[in-house]
């Protein structure tokens, strides 16, 4: 996977495929991240630091994590408590207050070095 997969020549993310890759998951693996917040957490952990060997900075990755979240608020029925409520404050959120939660989870799910704005 490279960086150029994922964004567009103005360094803008390819929303398109972002939600492609998350539909073409099976149901089976969907439901094994969703299962346990712990290994949601431990997904996005995974694919935030494949972004950022990538070079993708926050501002990209809180846009691919908004993106993440549009899809599972949709499509996907939360499997533990944490995650019905992260969907009920995604679904009563502006794009404003969607944006800064995009933020705080990517936050939540790197090392821990990313400072807060």
């Amino acid at each position: 996977m490279d960086r150029e997969n994922f964004l567009n020549k103005d360094e803008s993310i390819e929303t398109e495929k972002i939600e492609k890759s998350m539909a073409e998951m099976s149901q089976e693996e969907k439901g094994s991240i969703l299962e346990n917040f712990n290994r949601f957490k431990d997904f996005l952990s995974g694919k935030v630091e494949i972004a950022e060997k990538m070079g993708m900075d926050e501002h990209q990755l809180a846009a691919a994590a908004e993106k993440v979240a549009n899809f599972l608020a949709r499509n996907e029925e939360p499997q533990n408590r944490e995650q019905h409520l992260l969907k009920e404050m995604w679904m009563v959120a502006d794009e404003d207050e969607r944006h800064k939660i995009a933020h705080v989870l990517v936050r939540m799910v790197s090392d821990g070095s990313r400072p807060a704005h």
